[in-house]
This record gives structure tokens, sequence and C-alpha cells, in this order.
């Protein structure tokens, strides 16, 4: 499945921070993925939630070619017309005043840091900067996106973490409420289908609770859409779902339908904060991202209605076969978790011998993100696949 000289390149000069599964692809087409020998796999990973397109989409293709032999970059000095026509696409589509544009998850919640202590220093006085986040949370690998994670087993080797972020249980209002009395709150950052931590939703109602006393208390509310958005849950972004417009929105991934790019967006209480000077990125917005994060928006806009179904033929498939290690399904749209007897790892290797490409999620999930726009054919193949290994362990 991999190559024992690619292998060994890898080996002799890339620093060793992957546990990487062993196959190494050399195309796709569609929800297909093609080894350097010809074998083919289904596609259930996209990328960790990138290629939301599927892989050459020629329409994506095209614009990415197209603007790579007009203009691929000028830096944020000067103006252009695909950041500018993007800019107001997501606007539009979200609801919300302003974006930044940025180049990965990471740096976007870099940005949404920034965001809302700048906003509670000018209205509040420096004192009130504590950020409030999730356990089971990920925001990132940066020193402050990790300090921002909810996870232990990311707090280790690289101390001292960037202070001001406290984590509390998902689903304790209480504990919210215990944490404001101190007076030190300017933000609270959820992920409202926490990913890395094994794909696990809010519950709608407390979702509701977090706005309430965030709009009471005048804190902001920011919503990691890191994952979820762009079309993953079947709504452009998830926190359309829940009946709430958060103050920042982070996206990324599934943005430039496989080339990096990400950002947040304001609403009316945060699109004032920060000004010339205060925050930056050369990459950030370069007409070839945003012309490939456009024609991905093109691409998905009429068969995001069906995500859901997809989503709940999975689910349909899964529940009538009843595989022996199946313990449960949860997620929303085309991004579900999966739980399992035993370590996830394992059935994802099984499974990517059998042709069939998932992720794994916390202790205990399976994680299937496959692109937005795969067929019904491809998903019944990698159906018969992930049935045929949750059987067989």
């Amino acid at each position: 499945m991999v190559t024992a000289e690619l292998k060994q390149r890898y080996e002799d000069y890339i620093l060793p921070t992957y546990a990487r599964f062993d196959a190494g692809f050399a195309r796709g087409e569609g929800a297909t993925l093609y080894d350097e020998a010809g074998r083919a796999y289904i596609d259930f990973a996209s990328g960790i939630g990138v290629n939301s397109v599927g892989h050459a989409h020629p329409q994506w293709v095209k614009a990415v070619s197209e603007q790579a032999a007009a203009l691929a970059h000028v830096s944020n000095l000067y103006y252009t017309g695909p950041g500018a026509a993007l800019a107001e696409r997501l606007c539009k589509l979200s609801g919300l005043e302003k974006v930044f544009f940025a180049n990965s998850g990471a740096e976007a919640n870099e940005g949404v840091i920034k965001c809302v202590r700048k906003y509670s220093w000018d209205k509040f006085g420096k004192e009130r900067y504590t950020i409030l986040t999730l356990y089971d949370s990920f925001h990132g690998r940066t020193i402050s996106t990790l300090s921002a994670t909810g996870q232990d087993v990311f707090h280790r080797h690289f101390h001292p973490f960037t202070e001001g972020f406290r984590h509390i249980p998902a689903g304790n209002v209480s504990a919210l409420e215990r944490e404001l009395v101190k007076g030190d709150v300017c933000a609270v950052m959820i992920e409202l289908i926490q990913g890395e931590g094994g794909v696990l939703p809010l519950g709608a109602n407390y979702v509701e609770e977090i706005a309430a006393l965030c709009a009471e208390n005048d804190i902001l509310l920011c919503v990691d859409e890191v994952q979820t958005g762009i079309g993953r849950t079947g709504t452009w972004f998830a926190f359309q779902q829940y009946g709430i417009c958060p103050d920042i929105v982070s996206f990324a991934k599934g943005i430039g339908g496989g080339l990096p790019m990400g950002g947040f967006l304001t609403g009316p209480r945060a699109s004032g904060v920060l000004t010339p000077g205060t925050h930056a990125t050369t990459f950030g917005g370069t007409p070839l991202c945003a012309a490939a994060a456009l024609a991905t928006l093109d691409i998905l806009e009429p068969v995001l209605g069906d995500v859901n179904r997809k989503g709940r033929r999975i689910r349909a498939a899964l529940d009538k076969a009843a595989p022996k290690a199946l313990k449960g399904v949860r997620g929303t749209g085309l991004m579900l978790g999966l739980s399992v007897e035993g370590p996830p790892r394992g059935y994802a290797e099984q499974a990517l011998e059998k042709g069939l490409v998932v992720l794994t999620a916390g202790k205990d999930a399976l994680r299937l993100m496959p692109p937005l726009t795969i067929s019904d054919a491809e998903l019944k193949q990698g159906l018969n696949i992930l049935i045929e290994v949750l059987n067989t362990q």
C-alpha cells in the first residue's frame, strides 16, 4: 500500500510527528483515492474534512488553474477580487458581518482569542481575559490553542502554556455559572460537535443556555466550526441548527476544497474590535485560495440539502447490519462517530487493508467524514467494507 522507497524517504527527511497509516496515495477522483500501485480506496475521511468536494473535481480544478495563471498572491496590503467576493459570500451565508482570512483552524482560533481579549480589554480593562472552553474540546496545535483545548493528553511536554483558559464539563450549566461569578471571563468558546474529542454533539438546550448567559454578562460567544462548518452537518454552519447567533465563528478545513484556508466571522459586537496593526497574516485570503473557496461553495450549494440524507443512509445501513463491534452512532450530517469495542485504530487499519479510509476520534470512536459530494455508489461500497470490518473484529 506504500512503497518502501517512499516510506524510507519520509523516515529520512520528515520529523516523525505522525503515526502514519501504511498507505501512500498518488491521486484521487471523486470520493476514491488511488495508491501508487493503482489500487482504489473509498475515502470516508476527506483529509480530515478538508476535501469537501472530493478529489480533482473538474469545476474546482478549473477555478484554481485559472486563478494560478492570473494571480496567486500579493499580500493583504492590497485588494483583490476573489477575496472580496468570498468575504461577501461567507457573510451572507452565515448572517454575520465581517471576516478575517487565515490559513488553518489553529490560526483562525488564535485570531478569535486575540479578538475576544481585545474586546474585553477595550471595554473592561486588562484583568478580564479568561476564556472558558469545554472538556474534550480541541482548538488547535499552537501553544495558545492547546491551552484552550480541554484534553489532558495534549497538555504535556510544552509548558508553560498560555494562561487565561479554564475548562468546564459540557452540558453543565451550573459549572458555567460558577465560573462567570468570578468576574474575569471575557468569552466562551465551544465546538457544537467535539470532533477530536470523539464526535460528541452538544445538546440544544445547553447551547441556548450558554448563549443566554453570555448575552446577559456581556461575554462573547465563540463557536469553533473548523470541522463542522461549510456544510459538513447539512447547513452551511452547524450553529444555524441551534437557533443561536454567535459573536464569532471560526472555520477552516472544508472551505478551500483542498487548499489551506481558514478564518473567522464576526457579529455586531466583535466586528469593530480588530483595527489596523492589531492582527495580520501573510497568506490569509490569498487570491488562489479564495478562488478555490468560491468554487467549493458553488459546488456544494446544490448538494447541501443531500448531506443529511447521506448521513441517514449511513445510519440506516449500520442499524440494519448491526455489526457486532458497533456500540452506537453519534453526530450530524456527514460528521459521524462510531463507538466501537476496543481501540479504534485497529478497525481503521483493517478498513484500510480492505480499501476504505476512515478516521479515529477520542478513545473509542471511528470518525466518518466523507466528501460531501460522495456518490451513492461510493457510499455503498464504503459501507460494505466498514460493516465487514466491524463484523470481523
